[in-house]
């Protein structure tokens, strides 16, 4: 059985980045990081996971919850370097 840590270093995850997507789907964290892993596989997966980290901030702001959409798009940006989407 792999282990929360085996996900994330054979996908190159972060527990932030997953944390967020668990969130954003409503799965705790050790469902949604294999599904996670899974979805960095491709570019339709890799720009789903940026759809969720939008949602969030979109969410964040609309609430004036500025450090928390600052926080978001921290983990975005930590996202889109080490998954770009293939040109």
């Amino acid at each position: 059985m792999l282990t929360m840590q085996d996900c994330l270093d054979y996908c190159d995850l972060t527990p932030e980045e997953v944390g967020l997507f668990a969130e954003h789907e409503h799965l705790p964290e050790e469902i949604a990081a294999p599904i996670a892993c899974g979805l960095v596989q491709s570019d339709e997966g890799v720009e789903l996971i940026c759809s969720c980290f939008s949602d969030f901030v979109s969410d964040a702001m609309s609430r004036g919850a500025l450090d928390e959409a600052e926080h978001v798009l921290h983990v975005y940006a930590q996202f889109r370097s080490a998954h770009p989407l293939a040109q």
